[in-house]
């Protein structure tokens, strides 16, 4: 479920699936849909995530890309070991910018809109 967490940030906590694949695809809608001046920054809480698919891998890769190209940042969080042996395996944890829990993730986006 996301969650407006300021007027610059988005909070998602997710599940699995099939919510998962739901919320990030309304995540890349509704940012598919805004100004890129008025795009937010994203933070995703995967603490209740046990597994992610390819898919779930596509989706990620595409908001990534959305909020890079608009110099807005993504941040991966809570990401349970299940998960993490994933992005490993697959390389994603030299794409993706991760902190340990949503408090830091919100903190850091928070540094960095005081600096702009």
């Amino acid at each position: 479920m996301s969650t407006d967490w300021s007027d610059k940030i988005i909070l998602s906590n997710l599940t699995d699936e099939p919510a998962l694949s739901d919320e990030l695809a309304s995540l890349a809608d509704r940012l598919s849909s805004t100004e890129r001046s008025d795009m937010p920054h994203v933070v995703l809480d995967f603490s209740a995530v046990t597994y992610i698919n390819s898919s779930n891998i596509a989706q990620l890769l595409k908001l990534r890309n959305l909020l890079k190209a608009a110099g807005r940042e993504l941040r991966i969080c809570g990401v349970t070991d299940e998960v993490w042996s994933v992005l490993l395996v697959t390389g994603l944890d030299r794409v993706f910018k991760f902190e340990p829990d949503t408090l830091t993730a919100l903190a850091g986006l928070q540094m960095i809109d005081e600096q702009e």
